[in-house]
């Protein structure tokens, strides 16, 4: 028999392509998880939606799935004492807020619609200061120009916004309204980690900034925003409404980028995690105080939990990571699962002097170029499939190279080495690549699941399964694998100069 006073957590992990449900255990080990794959809506080129009810489906079906799977190993239930959620970030969902229906598909982080109202926004006086006061530039990357969007382009959206009904919420804002039951018991909260990306949160204050608001022209007596609360919190986030575990408490939140660098324990200043996922995530603990970047990247709230003061890390994004795998297995038909990428790369020494800039919906950070086009250059007869394949395994490396020496610059901390996850990171020949590129040792920690990890987290605090983040220090530390640079800083600086110099020929395609 499983002793009855053991604690688990529970972790909903909903990210682009899929949503989960893991249960930690108090060493931070998964013990159960279920996974469902939800459909991706291409309406239009540069166009990508979810529908937002079936997110909230495809998490209640993986919970009651995975606690299954943990009953069935002889624990109970009830052992599970809170949930945390991590979601994928900026993907905007509105409803009504009296019927608690989406009027709209969901907009996904990755959609570039709103690039030409982005364009007439940057005509606005002021627009330059906007960064200064939440940390993100004017781009159709964040919340807002989604939103926006939304309202200029949907009937129902702005009827609903005359009426003074619209509510507008990132993913994890959605969930937890649904998972609560909707406008039944109506707790609509987003935490600063979600709200940063939005471009309505002052960093400073972690609240929602009157200037900002009014710069985008929006009427917060028509348009619902979530109150924004601690990412770890006994009672903000309500219970769960239905599913097997209906009446647990939700008691954490952190957007994915976030939690990861809390699952890898990023808890000091000058610790940075990367995470190789659909896109790239590159975040780095920057401590008490915000650094708003001069060098191409983003400001963002790393966590603020209960009891502490809140982190704030430095982060730059790549669009294209994992996706450019997907690319070569579905449109090109390279190879017939993502894993097949690095023996295929390997059936060749080099790149074979090509290189792939992998900018499917423009270049995000540091080189914030949206007029980009993925080009491949340096194509000859001699060309093969695992030249290409080589070469867009670099790109992702490429361009991590890239934001660490901007991260360098604004942060004034010397980063010594890289923790990674995300699927990604699997590749052993992508792992070397990249410690070759960046000149430092890339660990690879055994338990991959990062993100998850980071919600359990910042649930389990706030329950108390753990009391201090000192309580870590042992977590998921053991059959770490490192991977340490092999080539000359010559052979590094020659390859990053090639790689600069398409990233310059690569611009203009879409304008």
């Amino acid at each position: 028999m499983v002793p009855q006073q053991e604690s688990f957590v529970g972790s909903i992990d909903q990210g682009t392509t899929s949503s989960r449900f893991l249960i930690f255990n108090k060493s931070g080990e998964p013990v159960a998880s279920h996974q469902i794959e939800f459909k991706q809506i291409y309406p239009q080129p540069g166009w990508h939606e979810h529908d937002p009810n079936e997110i909230v489906q495809s998490v209640e079906k993986c919970i009651d799935e995975a606690v299954a799977q943990f009953e069935n190993q002889g624990h109970s239930a009830k052992s599970i004492k809170a949930v945390g959620i991590t979601n994928q970030r900026e993907t905007t969902v509105v409803w009504d807020s009296t019927t608690g229906e989406p009027l709209h598909n969901a907009i996904v982080w990755t959609d570039t619609r709103s690039q030409t109202l982005v364009r007439k926004i940057k005509q606005r006086l002021g627009a330059d200061e906007l960064q200064k006061i939440c940390g993100v530039p004017l781009s159709t990357y964040p919340s807002v120009s989604k939103l926006l969007w939304l309202m200029e382009n949907v009937q129902a959206v702005k009827q609903c916004y005359d009426k003074g009904n619209l509510a507008f919420g990132t993913i994890d804002a959605w969930l937890v309204y649904k998972l609560n039951g909707g406008p039944k018991r109506n707790i609509f909260v987003s935490d600063p980690s979600n709200a940063s990306r939005t471009m309505f949160m002052d960093l400073k204050t972690l609240n929602y900034s009157d200037s900002l608001l009014d710069f985008f022209r929006l009427d917060t007596s028509k348009l619902k925003l979530p109150k924004i609360v601690q990412s770890s919190d006994p009672k903000a986030y309500g219970t769960l409404a239905s599913t097997v575990l209906s009446g647990i408490a939700i008691t954490g939140c952190l957007g994915d980028q976030s939690a990861a660098l809390v699952g890898q324990k990023g808890f000091a200043p000058g610790l940075a995690k990367n995470t190789y996922g659909t896109g790239c995530f590159l975040l780095m603990n920057v401590g008490e105080k915000p650094v708003v970047s001069t060098h191409g990247l983003l400001t963002t709230v790393a966590y603020d939990f209960h009891n502490m003061k809140p982190n704030y890390a430095l982060e730059g994004s790549i669009a294209v990571a994992g996706s450019s795998i997907k690319f070569l297995q579905n449109n090109l038909e390279f190879i017939e699962s993502s894993a097949q990428v690095s023996q295929l790369a390997e059936t060749v020494e080099d790149n074979g002097g090509v290189t792939f800039v992998t900018a499917f919906s423009g270049l995000f950070a540091p080189y914030w170029i949206d007029d980009a086009r993925g080009t491949i250059f340096g194509i000859t007869a001699y060309t093969k499939k695992g030249h290409i394949a080589r070469a867009t395994l670099e790109a992702t490396c490429f361009q991590t190279k890239a934001i660490l020496e901007s991260m360098g610059k604004d942060s004034g901390y010397d980063l010594k080495e890289l923790a990674v996850d995300g699927g990604m990171c699997n590749s052993d020949l992508t792992m070397q690549t990249q410690s070759d590129l960046i000149g430092i040792p890339v660990v690879r920690p055994a338990m991959r699941e990062t993100t998850a990890l980071g919600a359990a987290i910042a649930a389990g605090l706030a329950v108390g399964v753990w009391n201090s983040l000192d309580d870590f220090k042992d977590v998921n530390s053991e059959g770490k694998t490192t991977f340490k640079p092999k080539i000359s800083a010559e052979e590094r600086d020659g390859k990053f100069a090639k790689w600069e110099k398409a990233v310059q020929m690569c611009k203009g395609w879409a304008s």
